[in-house]
């Protein structure tokens, strides 16, 4: 399993082959042996595998190709519906409408998102990791029908992989372990860290196409934009007040 995730890559396009119902179902079932939060398993996922259903999908993902190519489209969620539910018809009174409640739940569905990637992968299948999902959750809660205390959190698309693409750039270990406390970054350090990934050729075309001076500066002025950060910011407390997170 160590050699199968250091050659990890994310797959975009996949054979049109459709994946067992059953091999689904035990990877789903597998991967919730992960750790929990007080073992309340406070996350759901729903899976798609209608292609009328993934083309409502799409529009909330950026109408990225794979939503609807995919044979499964996978949307994990924070779920502390089902939790607040047992509660109450044991006659306990649950607390969970609240921001700490959301975090534990997305940090549950996170966990069980991984570990189902890592187990899928290893089975020969290809994933997705899509980060638009809490770009547009308004969107995605419409379209599943999710009820009040449940979020989406993560979206992967699934299959068997039609593609082999060269894996991303990676910083080196040092830039992200830290020895018994956090050790601040100098500017001679930051320079070493980045030096690799400022030199790859398809990081310097992607600095000329979009006429700036560093990769940096894609970065913070056309990918991930103040304002547009922002704009999503206030969208998504929008919809964690709607689902009852918060007030």
């Amino acid at each position: 399993m160590i050699e199968s995730v250091k050659n990890r890559r994310s797959i975009r396009k996949y054979k049109q082959q459709d994946i067992d119902p059953n091999l689904l179902n035990d990877l789903l079932s597998t991967a919730s042996r992960v750790s929990t939060i007080g073992n309340m398993q406070v996350y759901s996922v729903v899976v798609t595998r209608d292609a009328e259903m993934k083309a409502k999908l799409a529009p909330a993902h950026f109408n990225q190709p794979m939503v609807k190519g995919a044979p499964v489209v996978l949307t994990f969620c924070a779920d502390f519906n089902r939790f607040t539910k047992w509660c109450e018809l044991r006659n306990a009174k649950p607390g969970y409408a609240n921001f700490l409640s959301f975090m534990n739940a997305a940090t549950d569905a996170l966990l069980y998102t991984q570990n189902f990637c890592t187990l899928a992968e290893e089975a020969g299948l290809g994933i997705c990791y899509l980060g638009t999902v809490i770009y547009n959750p308004q969107q995605v809660i419409e379209t599943l029908h999710l009820p009040n205390l449940v979020f989406p959190i993560a979206t992967i698309t699934l299959g068997y992989p039609d593609e082999c693409p060269a894996q991303p750039d990676r910083l080196p270990i040092e830039a992200i372990v830290h020895e018994e406390r956090y050790c601040d970054y100098t500017s001679e350090m930051i320079d070493k860290l980045y030096a690799y990934k400022e030199s790859l050729p398809e990081n310097k075309q992607f600095i000329a196409e979009n006429n700036k001076e560093t990769l940096a500066q894609v970065f913070t002025d056309v990918r991930y934009k103040k304002s547009d950060n922002e704009f999503m910011s206030d969208n998504f407390f929008k919809a964690l007040k709607q689902q009852g997170f918060i007030e």
